[in-house]
């Protein structure tokens, strides 16, 4: 099977542009005035993981960022993202979770920062198992974003800080939730990609725990075509209660590659 995935990894390279389902440049000149629908970014990816619980052998994502309207001044997007975990357990295929993400966010350009309320859903589901508990969470908080281009390098930042509206079979009280990515093009079509990033959250010490601390961090090459790009990445990440009904944290390091795309 890594053979077939490293086969088609390579076969799609030939076509490429970044990113996953992110915020586009904040340096990018706003329209002058009302658009509608003016981005839209897209991605899939699928990762194996080296975690020995049979649980946790595959992770696959797909997702879409779309700004619904852009006014100058700054923008309103909505993102939908779909991950799901497959092990082994009952087949060598064999999907367990079903993990749904929404967000609607509102923004303001100012200078060279974006700064945006966001609304943040995740909803999590198990598949061919029994489960009657709704386990999912509302959060409304704020971001901070920044773009940069240093020459052949191209740098993102952000930071989110959001507080729990309504939560159900989880002890989160407010998330911190911080990412860095960063491009250098190494020729027109090639370039190194990495990304970092850290997840704080805070509990209500119900479930006899304390402040829960998660990370992720890669670093691969990116294919950029016309339409779309593949990035080959290795990753490292420590999750925070990664199986739904389990408070927990695992830490594993993954192979995979990520297909994006995204609009003008």
């Amino acid at each position: 099977m890594r053979t077939v995935l490293l086969v088609l990894a390579v076969l799609v390279a030939a076509p490429g542009v970044s990113a996953q389902t992110a915020i586009p440049p904040a340096s990018d000149a706003p329209p002058a005035g009302v658009e509608f629908f003016s981005r839209f970014d897209s991605a899939i990816s699928i990762e194996r993981l080296s975690e020995q619980d049979e649980r946790f052998v595959w992770d696959g994502t797909v997702g879409v960022d779309v700004d619904v309207m852009d006014y100058g001044l700054g923008r309103t997007s909505i993102v939908a993202r779909y991950e799901v975990i497959m092990g082994r357990e009952f087949r060598p295929f064999d999907p367990n979770q079903g993990n749904y993400i929404l967000e609607a966010s509102t923004s303001a350009r100012t200078g060279p920062f974006e700064l945006a309320a966001v609304f943040h859903h995740v909803s999590r589901h198990l598949s061919d198992r029994p489960k009657r508990r709704s386990v999912d969470w509302n959060m409304l908080g704020g971001r901070i974003s920044r773009d940069l281009q240093r020459g052949r390098t191209a740098l993102h930042g952000r930071a989110d800080v959001r507080g729990v509206l309504r939560r159900g079979f989880v002890d989160y009280r407010w998330e911190v939730d911080t990412a860095v990515r960063a491009r250098v093009s190494l020729r027109p079509r090639l370039a190194v990609v990495t990304r970092g990033g850290v997840r704080v959250r805070g509990v209500t010490g119900e479930a006899n725990r304390g402040t829960q601390y998660g990370y992720r961090g890669e670093g691969g090459l990116s294919f950029q075509g016309r339409g779309a790009t593949v990035d080959l990445f290795v990753a490292a990440e420590r999750r925070i209660d990664p199986y739904q009904l389990e408070l927990s944290t695992a830490t594993w390091v993954t192979t995979g590659f990520r297909i994006s795309g995204i609009g003008p």
